[in-house]
């Protein structure tokens, strides 16, 4: 089997990821509408030929959905980052970008036709009302969700303030329970989980850049400093990025007063400087940031300015490599563009942005060719540009035009088996198994405390059959001789989550990251 199909289940998940989050990217929150004037010929044209169509086509036209083809055929040509958000789409990319949402707060999938719930989120209304991980939600208002009439997983959305009635089945029980959940605000959090480490090193999670991502961080630092922090380790793994002020603000809590965290050059090359304030809260202590080839846009805002300044210490593998800047556009009826408006730069002057010169295709496929080069093995297989080459004040050689290459190399999990089991674990794939487990032999684990389920917990050998065979389904070339110790731990992590929370499954995961074990190494 060649590389390149060997990683495609890998290559595609991360596609499907990076898709999503790279499409919220930096937000200014702008909107104008003067700018859809038709002011030339070639306008005017476009205009008068849809106009055309909807009058005198044979047959009858969606006009609506030329538009859209059109401009998202607009925007291909521009960049890879230019993107268009119809009005359907809005609502959840506001959600995103903003860091909630109004509903009823739960991670479900459907199974058999049946919602199956997954976890309730901290702080939203489920967990209020007493959902849990492994609840079947049947009917909503006494309507059924599951069966040939079944009503749509819409009716769990509605205004804020307002009641829904679930008839709820939960594992072991034989009678459906009705559940009233008044649905309200619930947090997307970016801080997916901030723990200590050891005695003095703290740990922080973060998982997008939001409009909340900075008072969540900066709570999450509080928390940690509290417990006794003198270090901190900040997780910017497989983070598409997000808003730049978050990402500025949190460059701001390591980087001294006037420290330039990054600059922007428009069109006309007007140039935009941020700068550090006094506000932070780590100026003086060790940091480490943990990146990887999913690290994108803001993630990269911050590793780059933590090194250009000699602050802390990048660790992992060479980043995505995204350094343009996007401001929403409001279109007038719901939909929006993203349009790509400026650069950033490094304060040493670096652009980390890939080229796009020879279109979509080949920017992304120059994405994959990294795991065929071997450059996530070794770091000696990374290509650099020696034009792009800069130097810090500390005279570190750093290097622009794709990615942030970190301080301290840590390779990928070295094979094609390990690497797939890391992906199933850090994408959620054992999710969907552990919650059928938790509806059946392992129903009496919902019994179990945190601390003991994280102490004395062991999964079955049986159960790690069952799980072989669940992921040769996904994939029948895998072939899993051994491993135990790594499928012990994605299951026992993805039962974490749906017991407990994301913290815990991130906790266990992490006690066999080779990131997180390269930090305490140079912490000894």
């Amino acid at each position: 089997m060649k590389k390149s199909q060997a990683y495609f289940p890998l290559f595609l998940g991360i596609a499907v990821a990076l898709g999503i989050g790279l499409g919220y990217t930096m937000h200014s929150g702008e909107s104008s509408d003067g700018l859809l004037m038709a002011s030339n010929a070639n306008k005017r044209k476009l205009n008068k030929l849809i106009d055309i169509i909807d009058q005198r086509y044979v047959d009858d036209v969606n006009t609506d959905s030329i538009v859209d083809i059109t401009v998202n055929g607009i925007l291909s040509n521009l960049d890879p980052h230019s993107i268009y958000i119809t009005n359907d789409e809005m609502e959840d990319v506001a959600d995103q970008m903003r860091g909630d949402f109004v509903g009823i707060g739960i991670r479900f999938f459907v199974n058999q036709d049946t919602i199956s719930v997954l976890n309730v989120l901290d702080g939203g209304p489920s967990k209020k009302a007493g959902i849990k991980g492994g609840d079947k939600i049947l009917y909503a208002d006494g309507k059924p969700l599951f069966g040939t009439g079944a009503v749509s997983t819409d009716v769990l959305k509605g205004e804020e303030g307002s009641k829904v009635t679930l008839g709820v089945l939960r594992p072991g029980d034989n009678d459906v329970q009705q559940v009233s959940v008044v649905r309200g605000n619930v947090p997307i959090n970016s801080v997916e989980a901030a723990y200590m480490l050891n005695e003095n090193m703290g740990y922080i999670k973060v998982n997008r850049f939001a409009e909340s991502t900075e008072e969540e961080f900066n709570d999450a630092i509080d928390g940690l400093i509290e417990k006794g922090a003198q270090r901190l380790t900040v997780d910017l793994r497989d983070n598409p990025g997000g808003v730049l002020s978050a990402a500025i603000a949190m460059a701001d809590e390591f980087l001294p007063r006037k420290k330039l965290i990054l600059f922007q050059k428009d069109r006309d090359n007007e140039r935009k400087d941020s700068y550090a304030t006094s506000d932070g809260d780590f100026e003086d202590k060790p940091v480490y940031i943990l990146i990887n080839e999913n690290s994108a846009s803001a993630s990269e805002v911050v590793a780059g300015a933590l090194q250009d300044n000699d602050v802390g210490t990048i660790i992992g593998r060479r980043s995505f490599g995204k350094g343009l800047v996007q401001q929403e556009i409001k279109l007038g009826d719901g939909s929006a563009v993203r349009l790509t408006v400026s650069r950033y730069y490094t304060p040493t002057g670096r652009s980390i942005q890939r080229p796009y010169d020879n279109g979509n295709e080949d920017y992304f496929k120059e994405y994959i060719d990294r795991y065929n080069n071997g450059e996530l093995e070794d770091a000696a297989n990374i290509e650099v540009n020696d034009s792009l080459k800069r130097t810090t004040p500390a005279g570190k050689v750093v290097y622009g035009g794709g990615g942030i290459i970190p301080d301290v190399f840590v390779a990928s999990a070295d094979g094609y088996v390990l690497q797939t089991l890391e992906y199933f674990a850090r994408t959620g794939f054992a999710d969907q198994f552990a919650n059928r487990y938790l509806q059946g032999d392992g129903i009496n684990l919902r019994n179990m405390t945190e601390i003991d389920f994280m102490e004395t917990y062991s999964v079955p050998e049986l159960v790690m059959e069952d799980f072989i065979q669940y992921a040769q389904l996904y994939n029948t070339s895998i072939s899993l001789p051994g491993y135990r110790d790594e499928i012990s731990t994605i299951i026992k992590s993805a039962l974490a989550e749906q017991l407990f929370d994301t913290e815990a499954k991130i906790k266990i995961l992490n006690q066999q990251d080779r990131m997180i074990q390269k930090v305490l190494e140079l912490n000894k």
